[in-house]
């Protein structure tokens, strides 16, 4: 009889379903009234921030401009803001910045109730640069990166392999450092796609280095020529055009061509 009563609460049990079970039916409507709730909820808050009751009225430039106008911002802002305070695409103002010839990097936040602020890092430019092979001539900043811009400072020039602008970037602050006993800065600095470099100071001598090489290192000869290099433009007597320090233990001189010379030749 146990057994018979048990098989038939059994099958009671397997003919309820789902709206015999009040307790899970209230949960999931909870959870559906939730979702719809959440919806209703993102759908306002999306026709709310699309309305024109926001509107951006002002860009701050918090960082006082140097090479960058205002002109050339204004027009970056003018073509990248779209919508107001809310759907304004921070990224897209940015990006349009950071293409400006002389703004290496852009920060763009909102300001309550109706502005963006900007913050620029204009590129410094430390030393023109051309390829070798190549006419074309740009700029190289403080981190050893190209850009391209216009320019009228007196920098010095840099002349190497694609992809070495970073790399003469370096070796001129360290060439750069050697000469200085001499009084003098450096004009131009080469490398050939050899790896032998050339560099120039500002009163026209021209110094060849050649290679690096481990039993003449070229700090090591350049150190060396500028410590010997006032007692031998004395005993020279005539202008020097080029020091060939291509020499373990020593440099040759050749002489600038004189104005009678010139004359001579043609």
């Amino acid at each position: 009889m146990a057994e018979r009563r048990n098989g038939r609460a059994s099958r009671a049990n397997a003919r309820e379903g789902l709206w015999d079970r009040p307790a899970t039916l209230n949960a999931i409507s909870d959870a559906l009234m939730f979702f719809v709730a959440l919806a209703f909820a993102w759908a306002f808050v999306a026709w709310l921030t699309s309305r024109p009751f926001f509107p951006l009225r002002e860009v701050v430039v918090l960082t006082p401009p140097g090479q960058v106008t205002p002109a050339q911002i204004e027009y970056a802002a003018r073509s990248s803001v779209t919508g107001n305070f809310f759907t304004v695409q921070l990224a897209d103002v940015r990006e349009a910045l950071e293409k400006l010839p002389w703004v290496r990097r852009a920060e763009v936040r909102r300001r309550w109730p109706d502005a963006l602020e900007l913050r620029l890092e204009e590129q410094q430019a430390v030393a023109y640069w051309s390829p070798v092979g190549s006419d074309e001539v740009h700029l190289i900043n403080r981190q050893g990166e190209v850009f391209v811009a216009a320019s009228n400072a007196e920098l010095p020039s840099f002349s190497g392999p694609q992809g070495s602008a970073g790399h003469l970037f370096a070796r001129h602050r360290e060439f750069a450092a050697l000469v200085e006993p001499l009084g003098l800065r450096m004009k131009r600095l080469w490398l050939s796609p050899r790896e032998a470099w050339e560099l120039e100071l500002e009163d026209g001598l021209v110094i060849l280095l050649g290679r690096d090489r481990e039993r003449a290192p070229l700090a090591e000869r350049l150190v060396r020529f500028v410590r010997l290099w006032p007692e031998a433009r004395e005993r020279v007597g005539v202008p020097v055009a080029l020091a060939d320090l291509r020499y373990q233990r020593g440099f040759a001189l050749t002489p600038a061509l004189m104005p009678e010379q010139g004359k001579g030749k043609q």
